[in-house]
């Protein structure tokens, strides 16, 4: 294919393509895809969940996703490795997907995004932006998208045909171009795709942490006004702050062990602005600390007395979208410090 941009005068500038071995490594490519997943599949977004993902073979999954049903999403890069090893690499990655549940999908994303709190759920929800009647079946059905600069006649052939057994391959073609002045295009091409015993351990690689400086130049005033003030108290209090990949966790020191008390996330990432409490997350007071359950329910419901929180799977979030008053503010920091006193009381389980 060629591509050409049309000058003021009229004239045609064609830009070259350029192989990923030469200009753009294929970890560009990754990158790329990662940030930006919508538009691989041909019936929607997929959200990323994990890259680099190890398998009990000893193999790595280049990204692994999820699409709008719960379905996982194997994304394999083709390389340059014959067709055969091609298809069979994707397949045995897929065999190992298919056999991970619920809670290690929800593993390797809080691997993945640094965040120990993350409710795979609600996560999930709020990327698609969902108003589901039922919840979401994670990984019932698996699927598989082959990336190439070129996906070879052999390759389409044999998606085809497990397309038609039911496997849903999807095979896309990417390719880069730059014209003489510098500028560069990425076009994207679905050819394909448009008609064991449970793993122990699942793992992904990281996102890099966010530092709190880049944190919050990315809230607006409203978010600094609140997230910026936890972040005070934390450092006034000696309360330890766990970095993500996008926001934080503030927790409370108990003879070593952290348990989480709330979360804070920019306008940036999937879950928006928002403040977000961890009373029944995997590593809040529900959870690690020995707190009665009435006791957990009495400061839930003492959060939602405030009149600033709505429902976020078993816990609540505060969207921050507006300016809140100092009253406000001061009695969500009055929170934290009933929960962090309470953890303190009851100690761990």
């Amino acid at each position: 294919m060629r591509l050409f941009g049309i000058q003021h005068d009229g004239q045609l500038t064609e830009y070259v393509q350029k192989p990923f071995q030469g200009d753009y490594e294929e970890k560009v490519l990754e990158d790329w895809l990662e940030s930006n997943p919508d538009g691989i599949l041909e019936d929607g977004r997929i959200l990323i969940i994990g890259r680099q993902v190890a398998t009990n073979f000893g193999g790595i999954i280049d990204l692994l996703g999820l699409d709008r049903e719960g379905n996982a999403v194997v994304i394999e890069l083709k390389r340059d490795r014959t067709p055969r090893e091609t298809i069979a690499q994707a397949l045995e990655y897929t065999s190992f997907v298919e056999r991970l549940d619920a809670a290690q999908l929800e593993e390797i994303i809080r691997s993945y995004s640094s965040d120990d709190t993350i409710d795979l759920t609600e996560y999930h929800r709020e990327y698609f932006k969902g108003d589901f009647d039922e919840a979401v079946a994670f990984n019932k059905d698996q699927r598989i998208v082959i990336i190439g600069q070129r996906i070879t006649p052999e390759i389409r052939q044999i998606a085809t045909f497990l397309r038609s057994k039911g496997i849903r391959v999807t095979c896309v073609e990417f390719g880069f171009f730059k014209s003489q002045d510098g500028i560069c295009l990425l076009s994207q091409e679905i050819v394909a795709g448009s008609e064991a015993e449970k793993p122990k351990h699942v793992a992904s690689a990281s996102l890099p942490v966010v530092t709190e400086e880049v944190f919050l130049a990315s809230l607006d005033e409203n978010g600094r006004a609140l997230l910026g003030r936890i972040l005070e108290m934390a450092r006034v209090k000696s309360m330890p702050v766990h970095w993500g990949s996008r926001g934080f966790s503030l927790n409370i020191d108990v003879e070593g062990t952290h348990v989480a008390i709330c979360n804070g996330y920019p306008p940036d990432s999937v879950l928006k602005q928002t403040f977000r409490t961890c009373l029944y997350s995997r590593g809040g007071a529900g959870r690690k600390s020995a707190v009665p359950e009435d006791e957990i329910q009495i400061l839930f419901e003492q959060a939602k007395a405030t009149g600033l929180f709505t429902s976020a799977g078993r816990d609540l979030k505060c969207q921050i979208t507006r300016a809140l008053t100092e009253s406000e503010i001061e009695s969500i920091i009055h929170w934290c410090e009933s929960v962090a006193k309470a953890i303190r009381t009851y100690g761990l389980k």
